[in-house]
């Protein structure tokens, strides 16, 4: 049987490619040309939209909403004629936390027509280490990656294009900047308590990095371009951002004495308002590490998400390597999951146009979940199938959007027993839909392999309306197979529950 992992082709289908970051802080867009393999910045456009600012008891409130959808208008008039697939949208930490998140990214697709991804913090991790390896070439030498965005700081540890160590911490210039210099004052005392806060943050990940060890340490976004930028304009440093350097910054901040009144070559005026709180933290960084020399890399989130697209076509697909380690390091019967997986597919290529199902991720979920419907089989038999959802959703899946993990997880949940079982977690009309019907063609697929034969291909036809299937079998297949058509009787009465229709003959 074929490999059911996929070879991208080395022909990429776009031109023109998309990164859009709805930060904590700021909302950028990158736009790329794609040119024998080679990227090319065409277009940049960012606005400071403090998306973390407006979070009142875990929710955004319609002041900072607003603020986003605005800033998304403009960038809507770019990519609106970029096809699915080119543009990558990802949300940060603020649209992590926030509660109401969905209701944001409802207003966010009726402006823009592709879909907004919510990254976990790891996700975003590895796509800033991608961004920073892909800008900056440093041999065989390690990196240690700093990001410090307005919610999270990531770090990370990699070496050329692969990352070793990734985190993501809960702490970043804005919501600093709340805590401890809500109204603008600066003075040591505060700074202090910023700094304290931060290396309490850092504890929990400093004895890891430390043991690990790097060569050189990059600084990635806002605050640390900033930081080098003051220093590179004021000659306080020849050798990038070091902690004499650091020193003169704070001296100007507590000169300062409020945010109003910084006065720093090299400092955009926007950026005065969550400058100390991320120097704070910055501060923090260098101690806990003993960092002596900080470079700056221009690459970052966007940049790695221009890549991550390329990825998924013109090399191996970062989660197709996630799959991959699932079925080793969760010891599944890679056979049972190829046969499942095999008559999945084919029942899908059947009623795709019927049932509207034909982009290029019905057919990645799809494949993904035959192959790791089993991954909790290791926990419990009986309820295994729960233990995979569980698995899948609260795993770190490099490559996977939170989306994509919950639909991946919901289709593990629901292949078997209940077909009305759900994850907490909220999708589209349209999604949900989508996922009903992916996981009918699942079930059905599971339960005709229910046998576990090795080679045993079922042959059938499919015909899909509305709420309805019929699958048509060989004469006399179903006939020498009484399990399978006890099975199917089962699967029939389960399904018109819920209002779906199976019929077969």
């Amino acid at each position: 049987m074929q490999s059911l992992f996929l070879q991208q082709s080395h022909d990429f289908p776009f031109e023109k490619i998309a990164a859009i970051d709805l930060g904590s802080n700021s909302f950028h867009m990158v736009i790329a040309q794609v040119t024998h393999g080679q990227l090319r910045i065409t277009g940049e456009f960012g606005d400071k939209v403090q998306l973390a600012a407006g979070l009142v008891n875990g929710h955004l409130d319609d002041e900072s909403q607003q603020r986003g959808l605005d800033c998304l208008a403009q960038f809507a008039q770019v990519i609106e004629d970029m096809p699915p697939g080119s543009v990558r949208v990802v949300g940060t930490n603020a649209l992590r936390v926030a509660k109401n998140r969905y209701d944001f990214i409802g207003k966010a697709m009726d402006i823009m027509s592709h879909p907004v991804e919510i990254i976990a913090g790891r996700e975003e991790a590895r796509l800033i280490y991608v961004g920073v390896a892909r800008t900056m070439d440093h041999g065989e030498s390690k990196r240690l990656v700093v990001d410090i965005g307005g919610g999270s700081t990531e770090f990370i540890i990699g070496k050329q294009l692969e990352p070793i160590l990734t985190e993501s911490l809960h702490m970043g210039c804005v919501s600093f900047k709340q805590r401890f210099f809500e109204d603008g004052v600066i003075n040591k005392s505060n700074f202090q308590k910023a700094v304290t806060a931060a290396r309490l943050e850092l504890l929990s990940i400093q004895d890891d990095y430390l043991d690990e060890t790097w060569d050189v340490s990059i600084g990635s976004s806002g605050t640390v371009k900033a930081a080098f930028n003051i220093v590179k304009e004021n000659n306080w440093s020849k050798k990038g951002i070091t902690p004499k350097a650091l020193k003169q910054i704070q001296k100007a901040l507590f000169s300062a004495g409020h945010a109003d009144n910084i006065e720093l070559v090299g400092l955009k005026p926007e950026r005065k308002s969550t400058f100390a709180a991320g120097i704070a933290i910055l501060t923090a960084v260098f101690e806990c590490f003993d960092i002596k020399q900080m470079d700056f890399s221009t690459g970052a989130l966007r940049e790695g998400v221009l890549y991550d697209i390329m990825g998924r076509y013109a090399e191996t697909d970062i989660r197709e390597r996630t799959v991959k380690y699932m079925l080793n390091q969760y010891h599944i019967d890679t056979e049972q999951a190829k046969l499942v997986t095999h008559t999945a597919l084919s029942a899908l290529a059947q009623v795709k146009d019927d049932w509207n199902l034909n982009s290029i991720s019905s057919e990645d979920l799809l494949r993904w979940a035959g192959l790791l419907h089993e991954v909790g089989v290791g926990i419990s038999h009986s309820r295994y199938h729960k233990h995979g959802a569980y698995i899948i959703s609260e795993s770190d899946m490099p490559g996977f959007s939170q989306q994509e993990q919950q639909a991946l997880a919901n289709l593990i949940l629901r292949h078997r027993r209940k077909f009305s079982q759900s994850l907490d977690y909220r999708f589209t009309k349209s999604d949900q839909q989508d996922l009903d019907r992916l996981s009918i063609i699942l079930r059905l697929s599971i339960l005709l392999h229910h046998d576990r034969k090795e080679g045993d291909m079922p042959i059938f036809t499919l015909k899909a309306d509305n709420k309805s299937l019929h699958a048509e079998f060989l004469p006399g297949w179903l006939d020498n197979r009484p399990l399978t058509l006890a099975n199917l009787q089962r699967e029939a009465e389960s399904l018109s529950a819920n209002d779906y229709k199976l019929t077969f003959s």
